[in-house]
């Protein structure tokens, strides 16, 4: 990955959505699908300053699975890949 996330911004990886149901039945590629709401952290950046000028630390970092706002972060492609890129105000939970 060639990029660092400026500011309070978190560049997140979705989790792949299941295409079985619990039931069992099979939701096909072309059916409409939500926006993910989980995924891995990728890159953080440094954190935000306050109006003090006193920078305020990530509470997330690289490697934990959170949960996110569904219209929060914005979807971008980067090297290929699907990445959320979002604030860490959009950041719901840490999952343990």
């Amino acid at each position: 990955m060639n990029f660092k996330p400026l500011s309070n911004h978190i560049f997140i990886e979705p989790s792949e959505e299941t295409t079985v149901t619990k039931s069992g039945i099979v939701i096909p590629d072309t059916a409409e699908k939500e926006r993910p709401i989980k995924g891995t952290v990728v890159a953080t950046g440094p954190g935000k300053f306050t109006d003090k000028g006193e920078r305020v630390p990530m509470t997330v970092k690289v490697g934990d699975v959170v949960l996110f706002k569904k219209y929060g972060p914005d979807e971008i492609e980067f090297d290929g890949k699907k990445y959320m890129v979002g604030d860490e105000d959009d950041i719901l939970a840490i999952i343990n």
